[in-house]
C-alpha cells in the first residue's frame, strides 16, 4: 500500500470514528481536566465506547438461540438473513467486500465473533446494503458495509465519506424515552409507521456547528431502532439527507421488513438501562 493509499485509509477510519462518537451525542461531557484538546479527546473516546458497547447501558446476551422467523422475513429457521429477490425477480446485487475497520485498542469487531454468529451479522448486512442504498438519497453515494460492527456502513461520493449507523438494538424498557426537542439549533419532526408508530426525525449541527447530522428514531416492539447519517467532516459537507427523506425511509416496506427480522433475530446485544445510582 502506498503513501496515498494510507492517508485515504486513516482519513476514512477517522472519519467513521468521529461519526460513532455522535451517536450518543446527548451523553453529558466529560470534565475539562486538562485543557480544552484533551477534554474533547476523552470526550470522543467515551462516545466510541458507547457506539459499540451501548454506552451507560449494561450489555446482555445476544438473543441468538432458538429465534424464530418471520413469515416472508427472507430469513431461515436459524436466524440467518436470505435476500429476497425483487417483485420483479431482477438478478440481486452480489455482495461487495466489507471496509475494513481496525478497532481502537479496548475495543471488539465483527472479527472477535464466534464464526457462525459473524456469518450471520455479515448477511444481515448483505441484506441491508441494497435495501438502504435504495433508499437513502443519491448525495450518500455507494453504500457499503464495514467489518467492525453489524450497524456500522459506510456511503461514499466523490471522494466523501459519509457514515450510516443502522441499528436495531433489543431492550428492556418499554418505551423509547428520546422526545423531539429542538435546542441548541437541532431540528426535529414527526411522523407515523403505516401502523401508527410514532418516528422522529432529526437534524443537529455537530462539531463547530458547521455541519449537521441526521437520524431519525422510533421503538418497533422488543426494540429501539434508529438510522443516522453523519457529515463529511473535512470538506465540511453536511449529511445529505433531510427530515422528511428519512420519515419516508422509515415507512419503506422494504426497511420495515429488516427492522422486523432484526426484532425477532436480533444481531445485536441487547440493553438494560441500569437503575439511576447504579
Amino acid at each position: 500500500m502506498n503513501n496515498t493509499e494510507d492517508h485515504d485509509h486513516a482519513s476514512s477510519l477517522l472519519l467513521v470514528r468521529d461519526a460513532m462518537n455522535r451517536t450518543t451525542a446527548d451523553l453529558p461531557a466529560l470534565p475539562d481536566l486538562s485543557g480544552p484538546a484533551r477534554a474533547q479527546g476523552l470526550r470522543r473516546r467515551a462516545r466510541v465506547r458507547a457506539a459499540i458497547g451501548g454506552g451507560v447501558l449494561t450489555v446482555v446476551a445476544i438473543a441468538v438461540a432458538g429465534a424464530v422467523a418471520l413469515p416472508d422475513s427472507g430469513w431461515g429457521a436459524t436466524g440467518i438473513g436470505v435476500a429476497a429477490q425483487p417483485s420483479d425477480s431482477r438478478p440481486q446485487p452480489q455482495p461487495q467486500p466489507p471496509v475494513h475497520l481496525e478497532p481502537s485498542p479496548g475495543e471488539s469487531s465483527m472479527a472477535d465473533l464466534p464464526a457462525d454468529e459473524r456469518a450471520r451479522q455479515e448477511q444481515f448486512q448483505n441484506r441491508a446494503v441494497p435495501v438502504l442504498q435504495g433508499l437513502l438519497p443519491e448525495g450518500v453515494g455507494t453504500l457499503q458495509r464495514t467489518d467492525l460492527s453489524v450497524r456500522l456502513y459506510q456511503g461514499t461520493k466523490e471522494g466523501k465519506t459519509f457514515t450510516v449507523v443502522f441499528s436495531v438494538r433489543p431492550t428492556g424498557s418499554d418505551t423509547d424515552p428520546r422526545t423531539c426537542l429542538e435546542v441548541k439549533g437541532r431540528t426535529c419532526k414527526k411522523g407515523a409507521l403505516p401502523d401508527g408508530t410514532e418516528v422522529i426525525a432529526s437534524t443537529s449541527p455537530v462539531n463547530d456547528g458547521d455541519v449537521t447530522e441526521s437520524r431519525i428514531f422510533f421503538r418497533y416492539n422488543k426494540s429501539n431502532v434508529s438510522l443516522s447519517v453523519s457529515p463529511h467532516d473535512a470538506s465540511h459537507t453536511s449529511a445529505p439527507v433531510t427530515n422528511d427523506q428519512l420519515l419516508t425511509l422509515a415507512k419503506a416496506s422494504a426497511f420495515l421488513d429488516l427492522v422486523k427480522a432484526a426484532d425477532a433475530a436480533p444481531v445485536e446485544e441487547a440493553q438494560k438501562i441500569l437503575p439511576a445510582g447504579e
